[in-house]
């Protein structure tokens, strides 16, 4: 089927769109983004800008769909890369504090989603996929013996993206520099991750 040469414009002048509304958030972060700002630097009307993406909120959620879609490619390479299950978890967990750290404004996004439900249920879902790839693997690894068989992977699953979340935050917000001790955050996650806080 052959695209139209009008869809293939409006698809191009919505992308555009999208990437400034990214642009504004990286530099700014989510309270930077306004519509007559990315009108401005995007070249279009504001009217445009409604008609082809939305609000504020649409654009918000476009960037935090944008964001998770980049982060899902590397996790996604991390979760179908050889290892065992536990070698796979690691390597995504690794993918996600990168993401976090390298685009911490993006993260901010993700972890706490604009009031809107319907902007933040899209996301949630989003969200939702790439914790269920991460049960699986904890299921693996039940499976074959390298998990405890006590936990419900489905929970640790939640429990594991929600403490991430968490250690996160805390880091952006506790530096102006977030990737400043990014190997040393990696390797104590991974280390707890592995073996706990208990002595054994």
């Amino acid at each position: 089927m052959t695209v139209s040469r009008t869809t293939r414009r409006s698809e191009a002048l919505r992308t555009r769109i999208i990437d400034t509304a990214c642009t504004l958030v990286t530099e700014r972060g989510a309270q930077g983004l306004t519509i007559d700002e990315v009108a401005d630097r995007a070249d279009v009307a504001v009217q445009t800008v409604y008609n082809r993406v939305g609000g504020r909120l649409e654009l918000l959620a476009a960037v935090a769909e944008r964001a998770l879609a980049a982060d899902r490619a590397h996790m996604d390479a991390a979760y179908a890369a050889p290892g065992t299950p536990t070698q796979r978890i690691e390597a995504a967990a690794a993918a996600y504090i990168r993401f976090a750290l390298e685009n911490p404004h993006e993260f901010r996004l993700l972890a706490e989603p604009p009031a809107d439900p319907g902007v933040r249920q899209r996301i949630q879902a989003l969200v939702s996929e790439q914790n269920t790839k991460l049960a699986t693997a904890l299921s693996d690894g039940i499976s074959d013996g390298s998990v405890r068989p006590s936990l419900n992977a489905t929970h640790a699953a939640t429990a594991l993206w929600a403490m991430m979340n968490g250690l996160l935050a805390q880091h952006i917000a506790a530096t102006n520099n977030p990737t400043s001790d990014t190997d040393g955050l990696v390797a104590t996650a991974l280390d707890i991750l592995r073996h706990g806080i208990e002595q054994s």
